[in-house]
């Protein structure tokens, strides 16, 4: 299973994942029309500056992810085979409880609609908009193994070349 991988140290804080995943997540998915909608397109990811570093973070998808389990009315649900939890905003009540259990402090608000926002994958792309409008590669949407041989790849190619 793909899943979203950070390289930390190739964030250059530009944010264009953060505004790719507002268009990706408009009514029109073109920039300059999305801009007028209302309620506004919001990100679901978020580039967030610790000391001198940039590091772009989104929702992890957590293994028996408590968004879920606090969602008193089933808009959060997660794929038992995917692990990816989506958001139903037709059954969200914008209680908020999902977002004061999220470990990481990625689900968010609409609050035109009072429902919560969050990360879906982008589920009718191949690729999500956050990784492919990332001009440093600094997302890598990939499965485990195939990162873990990019990254192996490159130490070594650091080790050789310097």
């Amino acid at each position: 299973m793909k899943e979203i991988f950070v390289r930390i140290d190739r964030c250059v804080g530009c944010r264009s994942c953060e505004l790719a995943c507002a268009v990706e997540h408009s009514r029109s998915k073109n920039l300059l029309e999305a801009i007028s909608e209302i309620p506004r397109p919001r990100r679901r990811l978020y580039v967030e500056q610790i000391k001198d570093r940039k590091v772009p973070f989104l929702c992890r998808h957590c293994e028996d992810a408590p968004c879920v389990r606090a969602c008193r009315t089933s808009a959060l649900s997660q794929d038992p085979i995917t692990n990816i939890v989506t958001h139903n905003p037709d059954r969200c009540i914008g209680c908020w409880l999902c977002a004061m259990v999220c470990p990481y402090g990625v689900i968010n608000r609409e609050e035109e609609r009072r429902i919560a926002i969050k990360c879906d994958r982008c589920p009718e792309r191949a690729e999500p908009a956050c990784v492919q409008a990332c001009p440093t590669k600094a997302l890598v949407f990939a499965e485990e193994q195939e990162f873990a041989k990019l990254v192996r790849r490159e130490a070594i190619s650091q080790i050789l070349h310097g």
